[in-house]
């Protein structure tokens, strides 16, 4: 496979295991250990499965290298960038909620949970935010924009690897009817409907804002020359979102409420416009930075 585009050999890692974990989750919850519904077997055993077949199909592509991988900077390095990133991603998507809350598109959550339950779900928030940044960074900034920008440039590495980004948040298996069989069938009909949510119109906000944040993540990659910003970031956004998920609802009765999508009620229309504001204003630092790496370099 090495005169297939690199974002075409991740999509297909991804695909398969995908594949893989439709053909094992009817033998899977026929034997009861599962009491969640099936969709979610699925897809929590695709994730699985891409997690155990990673560094297998990283070694295949040859891009086991740490430099490849996003972590060539030494580790006090990497630290500092997380922490700070976290920060800077913290700001980010604070502002973003702070301008729904005072356009109303948001409001506070009119019968919030208990104090002690809420600071336990941002607690697990942010873990899960370090993690999901370690983990989808790795994949997205680390290997396949290393493998991107080795095949075509760091151009099209950001734009790849952030379409590639924004498309994989809506590759999801469907939640089966109840009057469906969950046997060879459900599972396919669980398996197409990974492709249904691309072609849905109302999700092209979200789909839009995903890929401007996969772009300005790209651009942060770029210029650090590793992945440390990137993770940082990425925790920072998620810990953010689940938060304001927890603390706030939306209005559908806003006439604004169209500025975010059904994703997750944060990340839209506004979003994009925001996290491209960022980009106007970062982009002139890249392209100075890449300039004088030229000249030195003479």
């Amino acid at each position: 496979m090495t005169g297939v585009h690199p974002s075409v050999r991740f999509f297909l890692y991804l695909l398969v295991c995908l594949m893989l974990a439709a053909l094992l989750t009817p033998a899977l919850m026929a034997t009861g250990w599962m009491t969640i519904e099936p969709h979610r077997v699925m897809g929590r055993l695709a994730q699985s499965l891409i997690l155990l077949g990673f560094w297998p199909f990283l070694r295949w592509q040859g891009l086991t290298r740490r430099s490849a991988l996003g972590y060539g900077a030494s580790w006090p390095v990497l630290r500092r960038a997380i922490l700070g990133g976290w920060v800077l991603g913290v700001l980010i998507l604070v502002a973003l909620v702070m301008a729904l809350l005072e356009l109303e598109i948001r409001l506070p959550d009119s019968s919030p949970a208990p104090w002690s339950q809420t600071a336990l779900r941002i607690v697990q928030a942010l873990i899960g935010g370090v993690l999901i940044g370690v983990l989808e960074e790795t994949f997205f900034r680390g290997a396949l924009y290393a493998a991107l920008r080795e095949h075509g440039g760091a151009r099209a590495a950001m734009i790849w690897s952030a379409a590639l980004y924004a498309v994989l948040h809506f590759m999801k298996p469907g939640a089966l009817p109840d009057s469906a069989a969950l046997d060879a069938l459900g599972a396919l009909r669980m398996f197409v409907h990974v492709f249904i949510d691309l072609f849905q119109w109302q999700h092209l906000d979200s789909l839009v804002a995903l890929f401007m944040a996969g772009l300005l993540l790209a651009l942060v990659r770029e210029r650090a020359g590793h992945i440390g910003w990137c993770i940082g970031l990425h925790a920072g956004w998620v810990l953010v979102i689940q938060a304001s998920r927890r603390l706030t609802d939306v209005n559908d009765d806003s006439p604004l409420s169209f500025l975010v999508g059904d994703y997750d009620g944060i990340i839209g229309w506004l979003a994009a416009l925001w996290i491209g504001l960022l980009m106007a204003l970062y982009w002139p630092g890249l392209a100075l930075w890449r300039s004088q790496s030229r000249t030195a370099l003479r």
